[in-house]
C-alpha cells in the first residue's frame, strides 16, 4: 500500500535500545516547564508505516508502549493522548517472544505471521543472485498512489463486507478442532485476534471486488493463528482441512445416483446372469430335484442306479439315497464334503456289516455362478440397455453442469492475496465430486458390456 503523502519509520531493535530512539526524545523546553513531552515528529508515533527489525530483542519499556500504539492507535505523550496515523507495522525476528516475559499480548497484536525460510527452489535462488541490488527509492506512477481520503473510505467500506456462512463455518470448524486438540496443539487465539482476522478476510473480499467473503479469503487464516514454529504446520493443516470440509456444494447427490446405479446392476445380474452354479439334475415323481448316480460294487462289480437329493449338496451330514421309486436305500450311505464331492459307502455283502467305500460322485455343473443365461428375453435385454444409456446420459449432463460450476467458482475465488495452488484447496470438494462423477460415467460402459 503506497500513500501519496507518507511518513516512514525504521529501526533495528536491540537490548540497549531506549524509548527515545523509537518514540522521540524528551523536549527540553517542555521539561523545564515540568512537562514530560516527547518530540515525536519523525518517529514512530507520527508514522504511517513502520518497520521494527529484531523486535523481541528490545527493552520492555519500548514493547509495552507499542501495545496501545498497535491496538488503540494512540500514544500517551506526557499528559496528552495523541492519535497515531500508523497503518502498517511490520517487524522481523529470528525468534518468537521468550516465555514468561509478559510479551504475549504484544505478540497477539501482530495479526499476520509469515514464516520466511531460505529460498528452496533453484531458479528463484538463481534469479536472486542475478538481480541488481534493491534501490532505496523507487519511482512509481502517480495513478497507483493512494490518498489518505481514499484510505479512510476503504476502511469504512471494508467494515460493510459480510462474512459468508461458508467462512463462518470454517471459523467454527477451526475453533472446534483447537478445543479438541487442547494442550497438544498449544494454540490460544484471543477473541480480539479473531475479530482482527475477520477484518483481514473482509479486506481480502473488498479488494477482490466482492461484497462477501468466501472460502479462499478464509485460507488467509493460515497466517494468523499459529504461535510457534512447532505448531505452525499443524495449525496450517487445521485451517486447510476446515476449508476442505466446508467446500463448495454442487447440489448433486452422489448417494442417490449410486443407489440407482447399484439397483440397475443388481437387476442386470439377476435377469441376465446365474446367481449360483446350475447342476444337472433330474426330477422324480415327488417333484424334487436329484443327482442321478450309477456305481458298481461287490465282487461281481454289479452296477446300481440311485438318486442323491439336491438339498443335501450343502450339508456334511450322512444320508441315504433313494431308488427311482423313491425308496430309501439304507445299505448305501453318502455325505458331501466342503468341496462338493459326495463320498459313497456300502455295507451290503459285508459279513460284519461295516461300511466300505465304493466311490465318489461329483455333480455335473451345467452353468457356473456368474455365467450369462442363454434364454433371456430380447425385450428385457433392450430395456436394461436403454436404462443404462439413460443413466449414462444423465451423468454426462451432471458432469457438464459441475464443469460449469467449477469455472464459476474459480472466478469467484480469484484473488491476489492467495496463491493459485493454495486457492485450489477450496475447490477440492467440487473437483473430487467431478472426478467421482466421471468414474461413474465410465462404470456405465461396464454395465453396457454386461448386457452385451
Amino acid at each position: 500500500m503506497l500513500l501519496k503523502k507518507k511518513t516512514y519509520f525504521e529501526y533495528l531493535m536491540q537490548r540497549f535500545s531506549t524509548p527515545e530512539e523509537v518514540f522521540g526524545p524528551v523536549s527540553i523546553s517542555e521539561l523545564k516547564k515540568d512537562n514530560y513531552i516527547r518530540k515525536t515528529e519523525g518517529f514512530l508515533p507520527k508514522s504511517d508505516f513502520a518497520f521494527l527489525d529484531e523486535i523481541w530483542k528490545s527493552s520492555p519499556a519500548i514493547l509495552n508502549t507499542l501495545l496501545t500504539i498497535i491496538n488503540e492507535k494512540i500514544f500517551r505523550n506526557g499528559k496528552n493522548i495523541e492519535s497515531v496515523p500508523l497503518k502498517f507495522l511490520i517487524s522481523a525476528s529470528n525468534e518468537i517472544p521468550p516465555d514468561n516475559q509478559g510479551l504475549e499480548a504484544l505478540y497477539d497484536r501482530f495479526l499476520v505471521r509469515l514464516y520466511v525460510p531460505p529460498m528452496g527452489e533453484k531458479h528463484n535462488f538463481e534469479s536472486l543472485l542475478q538481480s541488481s541490488p534493491t534501490k532505496e527509492k523507487i519511482n512509481l506512477p502517480r495513478e497507483i498512489l493512494i490518498t489518505h481520503d481514499e484510505w479512510e473510505i476503504w476502511r469504512l467500506e471494508i467494515e460493510e463486507i459480510k462474512l459468508s456462512s461458508e467462512t463462518l463455518n470454517v471459523i467454527h470448524d477451526i475453533r472446534l478442532t483447537f478445543s479438541e486438540k487442547g494442550e497438544d496443539l498449544d494454540v490460544y487465539v484471543s477473541d480480539r485476534r479473531w475479530q482482527r482476522a475477520a477484518i483481514l478476510l473482509k479486506a481480502s473480499a473488498f479488494f477482490s471486488g466482492r461484497k462477501e467473503t468466501n472460502l479462499v479469503d478464509a485460507l488467509l487464516l493460515r497466517h494468523c493463528l499459529w504461535t510457534t514454529n512447532d505448531n505452525r504446520k499443524e495449525v496450517i493443516r487445521v485451517v486447510e482441512d476446515a476449508v476442505r470440509n466446508c467446500g463448495f456444494e454442487t447440489g448433486f447427490n452422489l448417494y442417490h445416483l449410486d443407489e440407482e446405479k447399484e439397483n440397475l446392476e443388481k437387476e442386470i445380474e439377476k435377469e441376465l446372469y446365474h446367481s449360483g452354479d446350475v447342476y444337472e439334475t433330474v426330477t422324480l415323481p415327488d417333484n424334487k430335484s436329484y443327482f442321478k448316480c450309477v456305481r458298481k460294487y461287490g465282487d461281481n462289480a454289479r452296477a446300481v442306479e440311485f438318486y442323491i437329493p439336491y438339498t443335501n449338496l450343502k450339508s456334511e451330514e450322512d444320508f441315504h439315497p433313494i431308488d427311482e421309486q423313491g425308496n430309501q436305500l439304507e445299505w448305501i450311505q453318502c455325505n458331501f464334503d466342503k468341496q462338493g464331492v459326495c463320498h459313497i459307502r456300502s455295507n451290503k455283502d459285508n459279513y460284519y456289516g461295516q461300511w466300505k467305500g465304493i466311490g465318489e460322485f461329483s455333480p455335473n455343473i451345467l452353468f457356473h455362478k456368474g455365467d450369462k443365461k442363454t434364454d433371456v428375453n430380447v425385450r428385457l435385454t433392450d430395456s436394461l440397455r436403454n436404462e443404462v444409456i439413460q443413466l449414462a446420459d444423465r451423468i454426462q449432463n451432471i458432469i457438464k453442469d459441475i464443469d460449469n460450476k467449477l469455472i464459476e467458482f474459480k472466478n469467484e475465488l480469484d484473488t491476489p492475496f492467495v496463491m493459485e495452488q493454495t486457492r485450489d484447496i477450496a475447490l477440492e470438494s467440487i473437483s473430487n465430486q467431478l472426478r467421482e462423477m466421471k468414474l461413474r460415467h465410465k462404470d456405465c460402459d461396464r454395465l453396457k458390456s454386461l448386457i452385451g
